[in-house]
């Protein structure tokens, strides 16, 4: 049974609905590919894909418009792959359950990838349809964006001759974006030594239930990191007893606001459950405006052969309480809009080496290398290896745009009122393909969604069909 039938735009929700049933997170972008290959075989379309699982679509102009020039539409595949407590999906394997609450479509208990699945069923519906008004459409779907815009990296642009593009990779209607911050994934390695466990018990911390987000968009609210409220109530449990930490991990993606974090430790001290939820009360009062729903538990837990040793325990917490995460500067030239952040979005710990995760934005990318040389200065302070990756290019604002001047004018006819036109601190792909395509033009805009990269995560219907309109009246008129 179709779930979102009688959704308008119809088309569009329908090829929604189709690609939620196909497990599409980032690095596990096969499926979808292979969905989008068959998707153009079947409509005999011509498309291009390659070993990163991108793929390009083309479409010839409607009647009457052949000569003109083509538009690029652009919006990646993959999607965060988040849940809450109450989910049993296997990600890998299942599709999502989606739900319709009013005016939102939303996911049971997981993530809905409308970051960037509108995008995939907006290009999908354009290429479906018979009965729309536009010039040559090259349609690209890139994989992999969320960690790393790997995809986009990978991407031989030589198959492309738009000069114009049209990137639907943002989430709130009426906005018009034309720069974005550039970034990096940075990861620090501690390895730790371990010694024989004799502890009494053992201890399994949770720090929960906080609201977590997206550390682009999302960064500037000040939502609790919990590997972050973890690293605070270890350090404070230190100063009160005796205890080894035996694991701790939290959190999946580097660029989601870290919801949950946990850590098994040793310790002989009675009253270590009592310091744990003084502590971890206090905690959560303190975050109580942005966070309300925020838990610290504590269980015991089955014991294990070896824990780590009181240096390297030492050594994690200093670390993890030492290493920054959040905002790190405003703006001086846009008010309200972050310049320099960064997110430790997964703490792990494999084989004897704990490694913290983070995604670093900056939209002057000199004060990201000063950030990203921060963190290596940290990391030879305590001994660790540091690796850089995934690094992407700001989009840097264009002074002039025909695009957007023509965008903002065809937003105003419709709507009646001035659309906003801005910059965002969130990692956009139009960089990576201004440094590719020379003299591209290039915007991003698309429907209200909230929550993205958490379980929360809702799609407006209402949004989505107007901001379809805007596209359709948008391919007719440039």
């Amino acid at each position: 049974m179709r779930i979102l039938k009688g959704l308008k735009p119809e088309n569009v929700f329908t090829f929604f609905e189709e690609i939620s049933a196909v497990p599409r997170g980032s690095g596990h972008t096969s499926q979808i590919r292979k969905y989008l290959e068959v998707f153009a075989l079947q409509r005999g379309l011509k498309y291009v894909s390659d070993s990163a699982d991108n793929v390009v679509i083309f479409k010839p102009a409607s009647k009457g418009r052949e000569s003109e020039k083509p538009v690029i539409i652009q919006g990646h595949i993959d999607m965060v792959w988040e849940k809450d407590s109450s989910s049993n999906i296997n990600f890998e394997t299942d599709g999502l359950e989606l739900e319709v609450n009013g005016d939102f479509v939303s996911a049971k208990g997981t993530t809905l990838g409308g970051d960037d699945g509108v995008a995939v069923a907006m290009g999908l519906a354009l290429l479906d349809s018979d009965d729309i008004s536009h010039p040559p459409l090259e349609i690209v779907f890139t994989s992999d964006e969320e960690t790393g815009m790997d995809g986009a990296v990978a991407l031989d642009t030589s198959v492309l001759e738009g000069k114009r593009m049209l990137n639907l990779d943002s989430e709130a209607e009426g906005t018009l974006w034309v720069s974005c911050a550039g970034g990096a994934r940075a990861d620090v390695s501690l390895e730790a030594e371990y010694e024989s466990c004799v502890a009494d018990a053992m201890i399994k911390i949770k720090v929960s239930g906080l609201h977590g987000g997206h550390s682009g968009a999302e960064i500037h609210k000040g939502y609790a990191n919990a590997n972050k409220i973890m690293g605070r109530l270890l350090a404070e449990l230190k100063e009160k007893t005796d205890f080894r930490i035996a694991d701790i991990y939290g959190g999946t993606a580097d660029n989601a606001i870290t919801r949950d974090s946990c850590c098994v430790i040793a310790s002989n001290d009675e009253k270590i459950k009592d310091y744990i939820k003084s502590i971890g009360d206090a905690v959560c009062r303190e975050i109580e405006n942005t966070d309300p729903e925020a838990c610290v538990c504590v269980d015991e837990c089955d014991k294990c052969e070896k824990i780590m040793n009181a240096e390297s325990t030492s050594k994690l917490i200093a670390l993890l309480n030492e290493l920054p995460s959040g905002v790190i500067a405003m703006s001086k030239d846009i008010e309200g809009l972050v310049e320099t952040s960064l997110n430790l979005g997964v703490l792990k710990h494999n084989d004897g080496v704990i490694d913290y995760c983070f995604s670093v934005r900056s939209s002057k990318d000199d004060e990201k290398a000063k950030l990203c040389d921060r963190l290596k200065e940290i990391a030879d302070n305590f001994s660790c290896k540091i690796k850089f990756s995934s690094e992407y290019p700001a989009w840097e604002f264009k002074q002039d745009s025909e695009l957007r001047d023509t965008m903002a004018k065809i937003y105003s006819d419709m709507f009646g009122k001035e659309m906003t036109v801005t910059a965002i601190h969130a990692g956009l792909e139009c960089g990576l393909f201004c440094g590719k395509i020379k003299g591209l033009d290039c915007v991003s805009f698309g429907p209200d969604m909230f929550d993205i990269h958490t379980p929360s995560e809702k799609l407006s219907i209402s949004s989505t069909e107007r901001v379809w309109n805007y596209l359709l009246k948008v391919l007719e008129k440039i």
